[in-house]
């Protein structure tokens, strides 16, 4: 295996610093996929990591699968792997976290990383294909790590912690985004679920009668218009059916009830006293006689007038 950490200070790199301190070198290459290690450095870490993988990848390919196209973007900030066409980042190693690299002296088409995942704190090794430019994008690498080191020298370890802050304030913002869109999804469906209640509690066309009005007996107040209503009353009852009205027109009071005549009532609806006395006083009135305080006056009518 060749490193690109053991070349020579003195040796003239390929690339300009300003290519990579200030842009970008783009490669393509057949990413073969990505494999944890248990050590971050090694040869032999490597070269199990690219058995494993091509293996892997030969299962695939006999199933008819293809091995995926990628773009490096190096530089000295990191390694880049992005989809050719869409752009997309799918993997975003930066170069402070990349600890081996190195490319396949054997097969000149194989070049490798091992890089310390942010996430999980994982060891893992990215196997990439390439028929022409192997060892390029090895060297490359390496001239990444040269001009990084200087810069970081320069600026006495400022520029690198600078960096890292600004890693990490980017991953916090990323995740307050996701909580962000979680908590209005969340708010949403709540929102909906109260809209589901209320249609449901109240259907659409539905009107609540409103009951009238009453008064501190709880009574409904008296309408000559309308004397029975077929409201229900505030405690749920019916008012009762109206009463019929007789033959003979009966003037009615504004409970209803008929006035009090002593002399339409029966024998039988008075005690025998007080019937015989309202019999006495009915036989006066039609002699003439009127009534003064509880005292009949015999004086005639004519006397009066």
């Amino acid at each position: 295996m060749n490193r690109a950490f053991s070349r020579k200070k003195d040796k003239t790199w390929m690339h300009t610093p300003e290519a990579l301190s200030k842009h970008y070198i783009p490669y393509n290459a057949k990413f073969l996929g990505s494999t944890e290690v248990e050590q971050p450095k090694g040869t032999e870490v490597v070269r199990d990591a690219v058995r494993k993988l091509k293996f892997a990848r030969h299962i695939k390919k006999s199933e008819g699968q293809k091995t995926p196209k990628v773009e490096l973007q190096i530089s000295i900030y990191g390694v880049k792997i992005l989809d050719p066409k869409t752009k997309e980042v799918q993997h975003n190693c930066q170069l402070h976290r990349i600890s081996f690299c190195a490319d396949d002296k054997t097969d000149k088409r194989i070049f490798t990383f091992i890089c310390k995942d942010s996430e999980s704190n994982k060891h893992l090794c990215y196997v990439f294909d390439s028929e022409k430019c192997a060892e390029e994008i090895t060297l490359t690498i390496g001239q990444a790590f040269d001009l990084a080191y200087r810069k970081f020298l320069e600026s006495g370890g400022k520029d690198v912690e600078t960096r890292k802050q600004i890693a990490g304030l980017q991953k916090r913002i990323q995740e307050l985004e996701t909580e962000n869109a979680e908590l209005k999804n969340k708010v949403q469906d709540l929102e909906n679920q109260l809209r589901r209640t209320q249609v449901h509690a109240s259907p659409a066309g539905s009107v609540t009668p409103k009951s009238p009005s009453t008064d501190i007996f709880d009574m409904v107040p008296f309408s000559p218009i309308s004397p029975q209503s077929s409201t229900p009353t505030r405690n749920g009852t019916q008012p009762p059916p109206p009463v019929p009205s007789r033959s003979t027109e009966i003037k009615r009071d504004l409970f209803g009830a008929e006035p009090f005549d002593p002399f339409s009532c029966g024998a039988g609806d008075f005690p025998p006293d007080i019937q015989s006395k309202l019999d006495e006083m009915q036989e006066g009135f039609k002699m003439g006689l009127t009534l003064e305080g509880t005292v009949f006056c015999l004086d005639p009518l004519d006397s009066r007038c």
